[in-house]
């Protein structure tokens, strides 16, 4: 069969009953890929869209499952947990020093370091650092001794009851003859922030 091209002159929308077989099947093949395709893109890419939301709004909730499923199967294990973790915190509260303690903590410092052998230039107070939960306060220090004493001093400030960190150590050597250095640092205590409210 030969194709013939003459068939598709001359066509008329009004009259298509008329039309040739092969111009009938091409229209007709026309208007089923243009309803297929507005048919798609009005009602199935909107439920395909949703489709896919729903597969990942699926996964969200199956981790978030399997989340709370974790922690209500551990429950009694993270009870256990923060009961600990309660007591210790309590704990180390109970090791930063109150405010009506503070003083006393100078001379613990002091007698630490004399105790050490070492003598006492400059002891005093920095101005407060508040912090999110806890305030800040910061000791400058200057001794003179051996380098032994410094060890002994440094020890001995780890090892007082109230949390005392030491920062900023510069050691630098006397002017003697005698091998006595001079030692600067500077230590901080703690109190909880909200001891200030009370």
């Amino acid at each position: 069969m030969k194709f013939d091209a003459s068939q598709f002159d001359n066509l008329e929308l009004d009259n298509i009953g008329q039309w040739p077989a092969a111009a009938k099947l091409l229209l007709a093949i026309f208007l089923a890929v243009t309803v297929a395709f507005l048919g798609y893109m009005g009602l199935i890419s909107d439920q395909i869209k949703q489709l896919d939301r729903a597969f990942a709004e699926e996964i969200t909730l199956k981790q978030s499952y399997r989340t709370k499923y974790h922690v209500s199967a551990n429950l009694d294990l993270f009870r256990a947990q923060m009961t600990e973790a309660e007591d210790t915190f309590a704990i180390q509260l109970r090791s930063l020093p109150n405010s009506h303690e503070i003083p006393g903590l100078l001379d613990d410092i002091t007698f630490v370091g004399t105790t050490s052998g070492l003598d006492f230039v400059k002891l005093e107070w920095q101005p407060e650092i508040s912090k999110e939960i806890y305030i800040e306060l910061p000791i400058n220090i200057e001794v003179i001794g051996s380098y032994h004493s410094f060890g002994q001093f440094v020890s001995k400030i780890a090892a007082l009851p109230r949390i005392v960190t030491v920062h900023d150590f510069k050691i630098k050597i006397e002017r003697d003859d005698k091998g006595t250095l001079n030692l600067k640092l500077q230590a901080k205590t703690y109190r909880y922030q909200q001891e200030v409210a009370k």
